[in-house]
């Protein structure tokens, strides 16, 4: 993409000029077969719901998209996944993705996946988005029996803008906000996400997010590293964008040097849309990782 920088143009973020930018925050631009690789998501994710049955569908709120999908696996006290999806902030819904949720029903975990109102709706602000997903985990957290699951097990993993929002998730003010343990979560895998908002706010991302300077400094997870208090993994693929490579390096880094607990993977050969795929396989990249963090590896 470095043939997209006109010569001479001013550099708006680090050495790229603003169509570099708006390139490295535009999929589209690295993955050309993103399309096909969503429609392979869902046509996997109807045949993962023949072999599950349906979720139970859980409110966490009053709003018509204030709920979570709910797959169980046998038994009680089981660990617990909740699941943030990606989409640009825009898209996607939680029954999607329901394949995500199969290899870790049959390891034996319970698998939450959020819906929440997408950007648009929230007329560009971040702001509610977040606030749903941290009631959803708040409210996951302190009902976890009800959901047969160990209050002591739940973790979470986001993916895209979804890793953004589950970065959000493992940055919470637990106690604060709701009174609860700054504990509350066992672990976090975060993928391809971004954790510092600030050249997000600069490029073309901004015509549909209405970025503010509170909402870069509150929503960037790499300003709020003294709150996160469980470990995490971050990943990314090779064939991803300059700029999600460089936010997980980064955030890895930062992480690193606050002592934080931190693994990084990084997914050769795979683009944004294809590193997921691996969460849906037990011996998968990602996949396998979420298994051995929750000690459910075979």
């Amino acid at each position: 993409m470095q043939d997209a920088i006109e010569a001479g143009a001013p550099k708006v973020w680090l050495d790229m000029d603003q169509a570099a930018l708006d390139a490295a925050y535009d999929q589209s631009r690295y993955a050309p077969n993103q399309d096909d690789v969503k429609a392979r998501r869902l046509m996997m994710s109807a045949v993962a719901l023949e072999r599950l049955g349906l979720p139970e569908i859980v409110p966490y709120g009053a709003g018509a998209n204030e709920t979570f999908d709910l797959y169980r696996t046998p038994g009680t006290n089981r660990p617990l996944v909740i699941y943030v999806h990606g989409g640009a902030w825009r898209a996607g819904r939680a029954r999607e993705f329901a394949v995500l949720a199969e290899p870790f029903v049959q390891a034996g975990a319970h698998v939450a996946i959020l819906d929440f109102d997408l950007i648009d709706a929230c007329q560009g602000d971040l702001f509610p988005m977040i606030a749903q997903v941290r009631r959803a985990t708040a409210q996951i957290c302190a009902q976890a029996n009800i959901y047969g699951a160990d209050p002591a097990r739940i973790h979470v993993i986001g993916h895209s803008s979804g890793g953004h929002m589950a970065s959000c998730i493992v940055s919470t003010d637990w106690e604060e906000a709701f009174g609860l343990s700054p504990h509350i979560l066992r672990g976090g895998m975060l993928c391809s996400g971004m954790y510092d908002l600030e050249p997000v706010r600069r490029s073309a991302r901004s015509r549909y997010v209405a970025f503010t300077q509170a909402m870069v400094e509150d929503l960037s997870a790499q300003r709020h590293l003294a709150r996160i208090s469980c470990p995490l993994i971050l990943a990314h693929g090779t064939l991803e964008t300059p700029e999600f490579q460089r936010q997980a390096r980064d955030f890895h880094a930062a992480l690193m040097q606050a002592g934080k607990p931190v693994q990084m993977l990084v997914g050769t050969g795979y683009n944004h849309f294809e590193i997921l795929e691996t969460l849906a396989n037990p011996y998968g990249l990602l996949g396998h990782a979420a298994l051995v963090q929750m000690g459910l590896a075979g």
